[in-house]
């Protein structure tokens, strides 16, 4: 198992890992040596995903989600196998870690009593400071 947050795990065999060469750093192996990482995860048919989540991850995921409800992911900024897929796998973690937080709902609110009066106040002393910079010979 996996850890991605304190209450999500996923399983290995969930993860499918291929190798892919990458574009960038590499050195003489750039175009011998398969070091990208393609990482995808089916996060619509995952059974240790809450409901909530897969929902969430829909969005956040954007377009590294296909249609069939896998996400993408190609790590290929460092020029070994091993860093590129421990980078695929936190930025999957933070993926699943952003869209396990619920939104809180915000309840609808109404000003006080006192702030409409503070408000109406500093209007007030705004048109008198407006006021003062007309010209005196355009008085309507």
């Amino acid at each position: 198992m996996i850890r991605m947050t304190d209450k999500i795990s996923l399983d290995e065999s969930e993860i499918e890992e291929t190798f892919v060469r990458a574009s960038g750093p590499g050195g003489q192996n750039v175009n011998k040596v398969s070091s990208a990482v393609q990482l995808r995860f089916d996060a619509a048919n995952s059974p240790n995903l809450p409901d909530y989540v897969k929902e969430r991850l829909v969005v956040l995921a954007g377009r590294r989600m296909t249609r069939e409800g896998v996400i993408v992911i190609l790590a290929q900024r460092f020029r070994t196998q091993e860093r590129n897929r421990a980078d695929a796998l936190e930025r999957l973690a933070g993926l699943i870690e952003d869209a396990s937080f619920r939104a809180i709902q915000r309840r609808a609110t109404r000003p006080t009593f006192a702030s409409k009066i503070r408000r109406r106040e500093a209007k007030a002393v705004r048109g008198k400071v407006k006021a003062l910079r007309r010209s005196p010979d355009s008085e309507h």
